[in-house]
């Protein structure tokens, strides 16, 4: 049967910044699925740990700061998901920060930290659970891209660059992990009623303007992304390779 496809029993999912937002969401979507989670957060992630045994599965969560995380950080993050929930099979790369600032007065650190967390730890953390997921016969691996992915937005020029990266390695991982049984895809928001967004909904004008463009007329929530991280993370997507699926209220077709 085809919803079968769609089952997760049995997998374990790593997801970055799990803590509240997008990644709870999508986080509590996999639970839903049945599969078991690993929170990774800076901060403490307890609420989606409840969350995530409520719906039977088991948790685990690891405090780690991506800003300052190195490489071996990251390894060790995959290995000890592995430790405590036995596998990783599903890596979701959501964890993301930004910073608003005019290109011309932009800061090195605003630049530097946004590139750390919203695309070094994204390839490093996807290399290392790669490297696990193919002692096991395959895996998903699925990063968060943005509508910045494919425009310029406005004084986000660090978010901009991270995030036309993401979708730049997902077609490169792609290309080299396929024939290996690893898909690497990628989800890319719209406008998502989220902490970072919090300053645009904030100013009436801005946010009026956003959602006259939104054919849906509605800022996202977390749980728009449910369906989608569930398909790419299960045997239903397992032809898809290299996509960046734009979740988006129709922001893109206007």
């Amino acid at each position: 049967m085809i919803l079968e496809q769609f089952n997760l029993t049995g997998k374990v999912a790593l997801v970055t910044g799990a803590a509240q937002g997008l990644g709870q969401g999508m986080a509590l979507g996999l639970a839903e699925a049945g599969a078991d989670i690993c929170a990774l957060d800076r901060c403490n992630s307890d609420e989606t740990g409840d969350l995530v045994t409520q719906r039977g599965r088991r948790f685990s969560q690891l405090c780690v700061d991506l800003r300052a995380g190195s490489v071996a950080d990251l390894q060790d993050a995959v290995a000890m998901t592995v430790r405590a929930l036995g596998r990783v099979d599903i890596l979701v790369n959501n964890a993301g920060i930004i910073r608003r600032a005019p290109a011309l007065e932009f800061s090195e650190q605003d630049w530097d930290d946004v590139l750390q967390i919203n695309l070094r730890a994204v390839f490093f953390l996807s290399q290392a659970a790669a490297r696990e997921m193919m002692k096991q016969g395959g895996g998903k691996i699925i990063n968060i891209a943005s509508m910045l992915s494919f425009q310029g937005g406005i004084i986000v020029p660090s978010y901009t660059a991270a995030k036309s990266g993401v979708a730049g390695i997902t077609r490169a991982l792609a290309n080299e992990w396929a024939k290996h049984n690893i898909n690497v895809n990628a989800i890319a928001p719209g406008y998502m009623a989220t902490e970072n967004t919090a300053p645009i909904r904030a100013d009436a004008q801005r946010s009026e303007s956003i959602l006259a463009r939104i054919p849906a007329g509605r800022w996202g929530e977390p749980r728009d992304l449910q369906g989608v991280v569930v398909f790419l993370a299960s045997r239903a997507s397992d032809y898809l390779h290299g996509a960046i699926v734009p979740v988006d209220g129709g922001w893109l077709a206007r």
